[in-house]
């Protein structure tokens, strides 16, 4: 298991470096080469075109006494921690080797050890602020599941149910509100599946053994699977609350997609969340670790939501601010043409 992911990244290195020559015998020499670091394929990029300026995109630093290995008092045991260290070997020879490495926002770029940083530029992707944008009282239809007369819907979005994006909390809540209030509607957007971390015990999904544990009002508790762009923004449109929980790990895309949507978002207070979201300026914070104080930030914004208001404003205020991608793609660009440096040699 420990030479496993670092097994994968070499094959995918040998792929790329493969295409990279073939390319390059057909007269191909470009001025950038960019690529998403840690997965193995941009490696040897350098070594083929060595006259090209090499950008990475570096989202996460691996650390077993970092913040989301430690979140909630967990202990690694040393195979899981020589297992993460084994995670940045990647990432280290591509920091060697680039001349810049961009990353998202200033929290993840702290993960990163204080001498590995200065090659780090903070840049995020950028939100389509045109595409996700608020459409007040818009109902909310989708294929198979009609809320248009639901007087509340508490919404969640995530590509994997799992506890690195808090659903088995978010669940243990959703079901509290439910029976707190008769009018509510929950909608759970996202694959069955983990992205991050182990699947539960016994071959089940984490979905799966959050069903048999709590046994939802499936009349009450919408899973819509995963939704296309148009149906997913429907979803943020038509959302009287939001909810976004995350560990201290990678900002989700999501998150910022429903504030650029206006929601009125209740979110982990973790620190990726709160380099973007301030209690009670443009969202609200609740304690990750537990469901009931989860349920309880819900009821209260469900409650408070014409008093929460102005929260909603400020919410896609600050993406269009800090995140909107017709600010951001700009910049993107400006490093892609600044002007080239033959890559380090090893």
């Amino acid at each position: 298991p420990l030479a496993r992911n670092m097994e994968e990244c070499m094959r995918k290195a040998a792929g790329a470096l493969q295409a990279a020559q073939a390319l390059r015998t057909q007269g191909f020499a470009p001025d950038v080469v960019y690529g998403h670091s840690g997965w193995g394929p941009t490696l040897f990029l350098p070594e083929v075109f060595p006259q090209a300026r090499q950008l990475r995109y570096l989202e996460w630093f691996y650390d077993p006494d970092g913040a989301d290995a430690g979140f909630g008092g967990q202990t690694l045991s040393t195979e899981a921690r020589a297992q993460m260290r084994a995670r940045n070997l990647p990432i280290l020879m591509d920091l060697e080797r680039c001349h810049l490495g961009i990353c998202p926002t200033r929290w993840q770029a702290s993960q990163f050890p204080p001498e590995l940083r200065a090659k780090l530029t903070i840049l995020h992707d950028g939100v389509d602020t045109e595409f996700f944008r608020p459409d007040p009282g818009s109902p909310l239809v989708l294929p198979g599941l009609d809320l248009s007369g639901a007087a509340e819907i508490v919404t969640y979005a995530t590509r994997g149910m799992e506890p690195y994006r808090g659903f088995p909390q978010f669940m243990e809540a959703a079901v509290e509100v439910t029976r707190a209030r008769p009018g509510c509607h929950v909608v759970v957007a996202g694959e069955d599946r983990a992205c991050y971390g182990p699947p539960p015990a016994k071959g089940k999904t984490w979905k799966q053994a959050v069903l048999e544990k709590l046994k939802p009002d499936p009349a009450r508790i919408h899973f819509t699977g995963p939704l296309p762009y148009g149906h997913y923004r429907r979803l943020l449109q038509a959302s009287t609350v939001h909810v976004y929980l995350t560990r201290p790990f990678v900002l989700s895309w999501s998150f910022l997609e429903a504030l650029s949507c206006g929601c009125l978002t209740v979110a982990s207070d973790t620190g990726p969340v709160r380099e973007v979201l301030r209690h009670g300026v443009n969202g609200l914070l609740t304690d990750l670790a537990r469901p009931a104080a989860i349920a309880a930030r819900i009821v209260e914004a469900l409650e408070g939501r014409e008093k929460y208001a102005g929260l909603r404003t400020k919410a896609r205020e600050t993406v269009l601010r800090h995140y909107d991608l017709k600010k951001l793609l700009p910049r993107h660009l400006a490093l892609l043409r600044e002007p080239g440096k033959r890559a380090k040699r090893g």
